[in-house]
């Protein structure tokens, strides 16, 4: 065997080596939520699939906080991810494109506003919401709108500096070549440009569904009301230990995998739309 060859071989055995060990908390999580708790506290631990069961999933989605739950959390992200796509979007496509005054700064203040730890900005968030709330209480406390608005200005800088780099790397001159084939500025942006950014665009919505779904601490500040809980939220309630019988493991393992659902589905949903985009944009370029 060629030197090369067994280089490629060891490389390849690392990898999976390496693969094996980042699944295995997701396989650990899942075998979990389908062993009973009892089972589930026994030592040798087990890691094979046996004595599975369903009743942990059935408890979690029987519990009657979850539907609440999940359709705040599928509110608030959706529309969460609708307006930073809009804002970031527009705003990367104006820095890259066109020169203003004012542009190096406002560049500046994206990148200032990314280095604010969001802990420091707890108080105010919620004093914000508690005034709006008292004039328009569709943007006050425990409110999807309210939430949104915090979600939509904490994901949406970072968003623009990754929508800017896709933007940028699509040649002007494309634009200018189909403007010289008759097509207004417009119409040459929204069938030569636009078509080559959907990567990018489809990359910027995942960031933002993974942000606004798994979101913990702002939640937990602006959302104090048990009817307006997040997922997130909702899952910290099987944490609350039992006096007998402490905390039960096995559900606690069957909400994370409710909650992983989702992103996971949203992935593979949007994964393929990020490949026929690339495969569009080579095409048209």
């Amino acid at each position: 065997m060629k030197p090369a060859t067994v280089g490629k071989f060891l490389w390849s055995i690392v990898g999976l080596i390496l693969a094996l060990v980042w699944l295995f908390p997701v396989y650990w999580m899942a075998l979990s939520a389908l062993t009973p708790n009892a089972r589930l506290r026994q030592i040798p631990p087990n890691f094979l699939p046996t004595n599975v069961t369903w009743s942990n999933l059935r408890a979690v989605v029987s519990d009657p906080s979850f539907g609440s739950a999940l359709r705040m959390s599928l509110g608030i992200t959706l529309l969460t991810v609708l307006l930073v796509l809009a804002f970031a979007f527009l705003a990367a496509l104006a820095i890259s494109r066109f020169r203003f005054r004012g542009r190096r700064s406002f560049i500046l203040a994206v990148l200032l506003i990314q280095m604010l730890p969001a802990e420091g900005l707890f108080i105010a968030q919620y004093k914000m919401l508690s005034s709006m709330g008292a004039h328009v209480p569709a943007f006050g406390l425990n409110s999807l709108l309210g939430i949104t608005l915090l979600y939509t200005a904490a994901v949406v800088p970072f968003t623009i500096w990754m929508l800017r780099g896709f933007v940028a790397g699509v040649p002007i001159e494309l634009e200018e070549a189909a403007m010289v084939d008759g097509l207004s500025r417009t119409q040459a942006f929204l069938r030569i440009t636009f078509p080559l950014l959907a990567p990018g665009l489809v990359a910027s919505g995942v960031y933002a569904f993974l942000q606004a779904w798994n979101e913990f601490t702002i939640a937990l500040v602006v959302l104090p009301d048990s009817q307006s809980q997040t997922l997130p939220l909702w899952l910290r309630g099987f944490l609350n230990a039992s006096v007998n019988r402490g905390v039960d493991w096995a559900q606690v393992m069957a909400a994370s995998t409710v909650l992983a659902i989702p992103v996971i589905i949203f992935f593979l949903i949007v994964q393929s739309k990020m490949t026929s985009g690339l495969v569009s944009g080579a095409v048209k370029g």
